[in-house]
């Protein structure tokens, strides 16, 4: 079977996408079979991103290893079971239709709470949240005491994996390994760091999840985003001079990820 990787968490702008494309194209690249599914049927930031790869693909003739990105098939309702949720059946038919020709299916959710993004939490094998590195992300998974900065019981995002936990204990699936990844560390002052760091490890040990570093913020992902690649496919389409040099760090950033994630028979050799 396909291993299911889902990258979500319930805020925007914490680097969901960026994450989802890199570690997709990633996998591509090490020569496994990806399949994408973009949950985010308003904004669909990553069906944009494969367009766009596709669009560069084409005029430059070039062949880069690239995921296939499957859109959710449209369901007659008709053909519902009676209590059905249409959502539901949406998403396992196309988690179906992919899992036979795919080593790995991964699942970009929405920066909100959606009907889609809770089940495909309880489908997941490796759960991937980016953070930005400040107590405003980490409310999302716990609240903390303002002055001794204590965490105390777990937040809304926290509570949905819980749930998808034992879901997935019951249907006698393996564990969530649950991997919160530290966006945008290089913004962020010492003491800031610091302090997120304990308060993370804190939590860890309460709530079960790992850490893993992430991306610093970086111009380079925004110019790359309207033709549709990663840092891995700059030498392929000709990117030189002080692109290809500035993006030296973030390939090394993105390599400790993939080590990080530990993801089955991958060693991120780029």
């Amino acid at each position: 079977m396909a291993h299911i990787i889902v990258v979500g968490n319930e805020k925007g702008g914490a680097g969901k996408s960026t994450v989802s494309m890199h570690v997709a194209t990633a996998l591509s690249r090490l020569g496994k079979a990806v399949g994408v599914l973009d949950l985010d049927l308003r904004q669909r930031t990553f069906g944009r991103f494969m367009a766009n790869r596709a669009a560069t693909m084409a005029r430059e003739a070039a062949d880069l290893p690239t995921p296939v990105y499957h859109e959710l098939p449209e369901i007659e309702p008709s053909t519902l079971s009676e209590g059905e949720n249409i959502y539901d059946r949406r998403l396992s038919q196309a988690v179906a239709e992919l899992e036979p020709s795919c080593d790995f299916i991964l699942i970009d959710c929405p920066g909100s709470h959606t009907r889609l993004s809770q089940v495909a939490h309880t489908l997941a094998d490796t759960l991937i949240t980016p953070l930005n590195d400040s107590f405003v992300d980490f409310d999302l998974l716990a609240h903390v005491d303002p002055d001794t900065l204590k965490v105390g019981g777990p937040s809304v995002y926290s509570e949905m994996v819980w749930n998808a936990r034992q879901l997935r204990a019951q249907a006698g699936l393996k564990p969530i390994d649950w991997v919160i990844v530290r966006n945008r560390l290089g913004a962020q002052h010492m003491h800031n760091k610091q302090k997120m760091g304990e308060a993370l490890e804190n939590l860890a040990r309460r709530i079960g999840f790992r850490t893993a570093p992430g991306f610093n913020e970086r111009v380079i992902f925004r110019e790359l985003f309207p033709r549709g690649l990663t840092l891995l496919d700059l030498r392929d389409v000709g990117v030189v001079g002080q692109m290809n040099i500035s993006n030296v760090a973030a390939r090394q950033e993105l390599r400790a990820l993939m080590t990080a994630l530990n993801l089955p028979d991958i060693k991120p050799d780029f």
